[in-house]
């Protein structure tokens, strides 16, 4: 993919992000989404499963499996649908997109300058902190733009 092309789509989705924003501190109840919606609307284990065309101990099973995080996505949508809910799936980064490749950026841009900026030493070429920051600048629009293959193997 082109980099204009990754760029407008990260701009797209951060967009899409920003409505998400008031989900990021959203948190699991204790007892997990399913029992506690079933418990709140009345419903015993024994009806979501009639509802959902499955054992009443499969419905036990699901709610200890959301716990542990080992429940299907395709298992959370019936269990949705069947309790008249509406399964919603996201990532939602923490920060920008755009934000996540700069800081990303910045990484691979100091780690590649410092062996630069090691050579150069050697050959006593010094350069300013000011040309130093405009070096890393460069540097790093250089590899959002060109994004090389080892772009995200570099970690902080």
């Amino acid at each position: 993919m082109r980099a204009k092309h990754r760029h407008i789509m990260r701009e797209q989705l951060d967009e899409t992000f920003e409505s998400l924003n008031s989900v990021r501190g959203l948190h699991r109840p204790v007892k997990g989404w399913l029992r506690s919606i079933r418990e709140a609307l009345g419903m015993s284990g024994r009806q979501l499963a009639d509802r959902i065309g499955v054992s009443q101990p499969r419905v036990v099973q699901m709610e200890k499996d959301e716990i542990s995080d080992a429940l299907t996505l395709k298992t959370l949508r019936q269990a949705a649908e069947a309790m008249d809910c509406v399964f919603v799936y996201a990532l939602v980064p923490r920060t920008s997109l755009e934000n996540t490749m700069r800081d990303q950026a910045k990484i691979v841009a100091k780690q590649r300058f410092s062996r630069t900026s090691h050579t150069m030493l050697l050959e006593d070429q010094v350069v300013s902190d000011d040309e130093r920051r405009k070096m890393l600048d460069a540097k790093m629009e250089d590899l959002i733009r060109e994004m090389p293959k080892d772009f995200w193997s570099e970690k902080s």
